[in-house]
């Protein structure tokens, strides 16, 4: 064992670190792998092991400072361009066969849909606008 060198160790480290980032998807795990990657680099350089270990701990506390708060924000950020039944949310339809709550039928971006009235108590008669509020299946929820 002692006739490995220091920075082998470290890079086995990050490959250890590798793999539950893998397995985990959470890249804290990554972020410690490029502070263990950094510590052999200055093993390798011939540094002593108290300075590759504040190294790992800087870069690796360093990433996970600078960069898990950038992912979040971004994770958070809903898509530019919404898409499939997302963008046919908050659009406007024409009733083609009268809608209450058990159903009836819309046009809905220049296609038939079948639609439910959100309020139970209300009705909606051919060839009035409705908003499309939600999609269920393949119904337009509508008010």
């Amino acid at each position: 064992m002692n006739d490995i060198d220091a920075w082998v160790w470290w890079l086995v480290g990050a490959a250890a670190l590798g793999i539950p980032l893998v397995v985990t998807a959470m890249p804290e795990f990554g972020m410690l792998a490029v502070g263990a990657v950094a510590a052999a680099v200055a093993a390798a350089l011939g540094f002593g092991a108290v300075i590759q270990v504040l190294l790992f701990l800087v870069v690796s506390v360093a990433l996970i400072g600078v960069v898990r708060p950038i992912a979040a924000r971004h994770g958070r950020q809903r898509p530019g361009l919404a898409t499939g039944v997302e963008a046919l949310k908050g659009r406007q339809a024409v009733v083609l066969e009268r809608v209450d709550s058990s159903g009836g039928r819309i046009k809905l971006a220049g296609e038939v849909w079948s639609a439910r009235a959100l309020d139970t108590g209300r009705a909606y008669e051919v060839g009035q606008e409705v908003d499309v509020v939600d999609i269920e299946g393949a119904t337009a929820i509508v008010i």
